[in-house]
């Protein structure tokens, strides 16, 4: 066991004064009590004289409030909200809020000191901290943790939109486990953690204008190995939001208008050109061969050969697979997916079932076996929807824990 682990919080806050002491209320009781909570409550400091901007840096003043009169927990508040304290315009938002955190407390701390990412919307139960200090107890070298999560409904038709988009992500996961991808994590800003050793040593998180978890755990893993689970879950809350350009918020604003062409099924063989690209990595040492993806990197990268400037820099098989994997990242990958998917014509719902009837027929309850074939995310049951999020759910979880014993 690690000596006295040094716990920290890393908490961006922007208008979330409604949910401060709920939030706090979840870590008063948490198991593991020593930690310290870093909230930037932060917005463009223009704001102040935007009159449809300025509820919020009204609300995050009160933040401010109901932090400081805070007296049960150990919190430190860095201002980016106050007048003349604010982003200035071509820095600021979520990405730089986790940065400016983050980086205040790699800063403070000792290379084993763990940080954990949240958000003010969900709901962390109490054996969170516990959990995330027990997995790096006992993986010391891993180089980060992508969290179990699991979306709160909240009773009314909503509910659709956030069934139809978390059943996205989970059947991305789910053929990414399954092809046994190193990218294979969900980026969620509320549900990761990683030592600060790792953190330095990935060169921080860096702030861009949306998907900085993305970015940030694609970092992890090229120096490393993230770990996919642990016995806990966030609950992220469902809610409409346009603060960045993709994620649950923008989601669900673009779903609503019926939108989901940014977040589409892809086929199940698109994600198999990977894994065949990825198998053929240590073949590529030895000579130079066509892989599932080179027409398309050819594409992305303005180069004929791809593979024969890796060659000459590394020198034995195994940098060299690790190298081309890096170069095939996640980002790449899911580039490489949305090109594919340009042809496509099938409805999402159909590649869905596809692939139920293939991986996991015989693991399909009676209800899904039964009505599954009528799938429609506009018109089907909300309770079809949810058994199917549930049914996906608990596979995700099977394979991110089987995962996690292959790797130790």
């Amino acid at each position: 066991m690690l000596a006295d682990p040094r716990v920290y919080i890393a908490l961006p806050i922007l208008g979330e004064s409604d949910n401060i002491n709920e939030l706090l209320n979840y870590f008063k009781l948490q198991k593991f009590s020593s930690f310290e909570i870093i909230a930037c409550v932060n917005q463009y400091d223009s704001w102040w004289q935007n009159p449809d901007k300025e509820h919020i840096c009204i609300d995050n003043q009160k933040s401010i409030e109901l932090l400081n009169i805070e007296s049960d927990l150990n919190i430190h508040i860095i201002d980016k909200s106050s007048k003349g304290k604010g982003w200035p315009k071509k820095k600021g938002g979520v990405g730089w809020a986790r940065k400016t955190i983050m980086d205040y407390i790699s800063d403070k701390s000792g290379p084993k000191d763990i940080i954990i990412s949240i958000d003010a919307d969900t709901y962390y139960p109490i054996n969170y901290i516990q959990s995330i200090i027990s997995f790096f107890d006992d993986n010391a070298d891993l180089t980060g943790l992508s969290i179990p999560y699991y979306h709160k409904l909240n009773g009314d038709e909503t509910d659709r939109l956030i069934l139809r988009y978390e059943i996205y992500m989970r059947f991305f996961l789910l053929n990414m486990i399954r092809i046994n991808n190193p990218y294979c994590f969900t980026a969620l800003g509320s549900a990761m953690a990683f030592p600060v050793w790792a953190y330095r040593k990935a060169g921080g998180l860096t702030p861009v204008a949306a998907g900085e978890d993305f970015y940030f755990l694609q970092k992890l893993v090229k120096i490393g190995t993230i770990g996919l689970w642990t016995p806990t879950l966030a609950y992220p809350s469902p809610r409409y939001s346009d603060r960045v350009s993709f994620g649950t918020g923008p989601a669900l604003m673009k779903g609503s208008l019926g939108n989901w062409t940014s977040y589409p099924h892809y086929k199940s063989e698109h994600f198999d050109n990977v894994f065949e690209t990825y198998n053929l990595f240590d073949q590529l040492f030895l000579e130079d061969i066509e892989t599932p993806m080179d027409e398309f990197l050819r594409e992305q990268t303005n180069y004929a050969d791809i593979w024969t400037p890796l060659r000459k820099n590394y020198k034995d098989q195994k940098n060299l697979s690790k190298a081309c994997s890096n170069k095939v990242d996640g980002l790449r990958i899911l580039q490489y997916l949305r090109k594919q998917h340009e042809d496509n014509s099938k409805s999402d719902e159909d590649i869905i079932v596809e692939y139920l009837f293939k991986y996991h027929e015989s693991e399909m309850n009676l209800e899904l076996l039964q009505n599954i074939n009528d799938l429609d995310y506009e018109k089907s049951p909300m309770q079809l929807l949810n058994t199917l999020r549930d049914f996906l759910f608990d596979k995700e979880l099977e394979l991110r824990k089987l995962r996690f014993v292959n790797i130790n």
